[in-house]
């Protein structure tokens, strides 16, 4: 394994909880809608809509998960709703801290909306940051797997150089066949012992 010089953090399911899915679950349930549909749709209209690439507005999204789910509400009250699911880890930004002062490069790889700008004003992570690295700006997601060799190309590392760490599996999965070292969070300490164990033996230590 190549030795790691930067650390890629995915932000809902990582650095946050997860607020989308958490988000639409309890909209889901307050309404009577099918629970077991609304994360898998969710997830699909962001791309459809072309939202999370910024290709589609939040109004295209809303638009058309109304349409796929029944679900109702106004635009402002429905975000609201998400947003107050995307809770900040402190004890994760506490880590990145600790790993850029140990010299490692530091990111966000996430495939998000302009509403992680929105989440930042709120919460001011960035600055705990190298690299923002989100899908509504640069036209591609993780479901691309050139999206990690562009990622790798601009910290001007190669991609074994990079860990990421990411909630989902496909994610995980894709990152991996384009080379990057990865670790999928499950719970904290599972990740904590994953991320020694990782910096320990594919670096100069943690």
């Amino acid at each position: 394994m190549s030795e790691i010089k930067a650390v890629l953090f995915d932000y809902g399911g990582v650095l946050a909880e997860e607020g989308f899915s958490n988000g639409l679950e309890a909209l889901a349930k307050e309404q009577g809608l099918a629970l077991e549909n609304m994360t898998a749709e969710g997830m699909q209209a962001v791309y459809d809509s072309g939202f999370v690439l910024g290709r589609g507005s939040e109004s295209d999204f809303w638009s058309l998960l109304r349409e796929r789910t029944g679900l109702r509400g106004v635009d402002s009250y429905l975000a609201a709703r998400i947003f107050d699911g995307f809770a900040i880890r402190p004890w994760m930004l506490e880590l990145v801290e600790e790993l850029k002062a140990k010299g490692y490069v530091t990111g966000i790889l996430s495939d998000q909306t302009d509403w992680l700008d929105r989440l930042d004003a709120r919460d001011h992570f960035y600055k705990y940051f190298d690299r923002i690295y989100n899908s509504y700006y640069l036209g591609k997601g993780k479901r691309d797997p050139s999206h990690f060799s562009d990622v790798a190309a601009d910290l001007g590392l190669q991609q074994s150089a990079i860990l990421f760490i990411d909630d989902s599996k496909k994610n995980v999965v894709t990152a991996v066949a384009a080379g990057m070292q990865t670790i999928q969070y499950v719970d904290r300490e599972s990740f904590l012992e994953a991320l020694n164990e990782s910096l320990r033996t594919r670096s100069n230590g943690f």
